[in-house]
Parts: C-alpha cells; sequence; structure tokens
C-alpha cells in the first residue's frame, strides 16, 4: 500500500480523539464506497492532454522504469519506479515525493506547468539542458503535451510548443538512474514518449463520473418532498430512473398530474 505522499508547506492533519461513549455502534455505520472519497489517492493514466491536472509523476521510456524527479536544489534526474504491478510502467505510482510534479495549465495557452515538491518549476533551457530551479513560469517552463500513437502516451514539446525540441531519454551508464533527461530532441521518436500518471480524484472525466452518481443518489424521502405527496414504489423507481437517464423533470411532472388526477377520482 502506497503511502499518501506530502509536499513542502502542507500541514499535519490533526487526528481526532473520541471516546468510546462518543462512537457510533458498529452496525449502525454506513461505509461509504471508495469512489466516493473525495481524497481518493489512487492513480491512473491521462488518456488525453485535458486530463492532465493535480500531481503527476512522468514515466520515462527506460529500458528499467523510471521517472523525471529532482532534488531539493534543483538537479533533474531519472528516478527508479518502485510501485508498479508486475513491472509494468502503466500501473507505476510514486514512492518518493522527489517524483511527483503538480501540473497546471499555463494560463492563456494549452500548455502545461510542472511543479516539484521544492515550489520549484521544471525547466529546458535553449541548450536542452533540464532543471528544476524556477520559482515562476516563463516559456522554459511550459511544455505542451503532444499524444503519440501509443495510446496513453505524450510527447513534451519545450518553451510552450514554440520550441522545435522535445523532452527525451538517453540511456547513459554514468548518469544518475542510468538514464540522461535532455530537452534538446529534434524529433518524435520512442524516446520522447512519456506516460503521465495522475491520481484519479483529479482526472475530469472519472470526476464528472462521480458527480453524475452523487446526483443519481436520492432517497424516497427526498422525493416525496419534491412531489408533494406520498410515492409508491413504481413512481420512486421511475424518478430515480429519470434521475439517471435525464429525463427527470418530465417524468416528475407526469407524477405530479397523476397524483392530481387520482386525488379528485
Amino acid at each position: 500500500m502506497v503511502r499518501p505522499l506530502t509536499f513542502k508547506g502542507d500541514k499535519p492533519k490533526k487526528r481526532k480523539v473520541r471516546s468510546a461513549d462518543s462512537e457510533a455502534p458498529a452496525k449502525t455505520r454506513k461505509t461509504e464506497p471508495e469512489a466516493d472519497n473525495p481524497e481518493d489517492q489512487s492513480w491512473v493514466s491521462a488518456e488525453a492532454a485535458g486530463d492532465i491536472a493535480g500531481p503527476v509523476i512522468l514515466v520515462l521510456p527506460s529500458d528499467d522504469p523510471t521517472c523525471i524527479a529532482s532534488d531539493a536544489n534543483g538537479v533533474v534526474f531519472a528516478s527508479k519506479i518502485e510501485n508498479m504491478v508486475e513491472g509494468d510502467p502503466a500501473t507505476a505510482e510514486p514512492h518518493d515525493v522527489r517524483q511527483v510534479w503538480v501540473a497546471s495549465r499555463v494560463a492563456g495557452t494549452e500548455s502545461f506547468s510542472f511543479k516539484g515538491h521544492h515550489g520549484k518549476y521544471l525547466s529546458s533551457d535553449t541548450h536542452g539542458l533540464c532543471s528544476a530551479t524556477a520559482s515562476a513560469v516563463s516559456h522554459y517552463e511550459s511544455f505542451l503535451a503532444i499524444p503519440s500513437e501509443v495510446s496513453g502516451t505524450f510527447s513534451l514539446q519545450t518553451h510552450g510548443g514554440d520550441g522545435e525540441s522535445f523532452l527525451s531519454i538517453k540511456e547513459n551508464g554514468k548518469a544518475t538512474g542510468g538514464v540522461e533527461i535532455r530537452g534538446d530532441a529534434t524529433a518524435l521518436c520512442f524516446e520522447t514518449t512519456l506516460r503521465v500518471r495522475m491520481q484519479a480524484r483529479f482526472k475530469p472525466r472519472l470526476k464528472a463520473s462521480k458527480e453524475s452518481k452523487a446526483y443519481e443518489k436520492i432517497s424516497k424521502k427526498e422525493l416525496e418532498g419534491i412531489v408533494g405527496r406520498t410515492l409508491d414504489d413504481d413512481e420512486v423507481k421511475r424518478l430515480r430512473k429519470g434521475r439517471k437517464e435525464g429525463n427527470f423533470h418530465e417524468i416528475l411532472l407526469d407524477v405530479k398530474v397523476s397524483g392530481k388526477h387520482d386525488k379528485f377520482a
């Protein structure tokens, strides 16, 4: 089980101490499904550039799975990935806060910035040298995510897409992790193909799905409050189905009208 990562400046959460008398009986407690947990810490792959948001790890196409990391001094290096299922980088999760970057859309552009655990941004200079020492975002700290032919992978074009170069790797035994990270590749190739892993709770489509499920959940009492009378089981099913399929208001009107007919029958 991966421990939740903490970032510089985060305040530790205080644990609430409850007495035994204040604890609700176990049989009366309601266990919420994990999918509804706003603090969901699971990791998924970004499938489109529009998915990229929040904490991410940038998985490199190296022989031994690695990802882009930075130390506290802003030195960028390839960090070995330890948390995977059967060695598959498509299931990678971070085990070190240095591997995590917070992705944000650069205002007014389609590009992204990546902020490290130490509060500095990933950068690629005009010579293709990568670092993480910048305190603000310029075009050197902007990267355009271009989907590749392999589903769920991207190439990161430097300088917000204005530069004709891409982040890439070179297998190098002398480099940290055996991989050198550069930003001067001039053509798209396997070495420029990265996988973006992100926290599930930030993925737009998953968030929309959770919001939709939350909307569909409604009690009989709530429905009776909306209609203004007692409902039978068939009416409750119809209204709940309407919430799910998007024609709730039409069914609601029909139920209200039928209720009036029954009243004056």
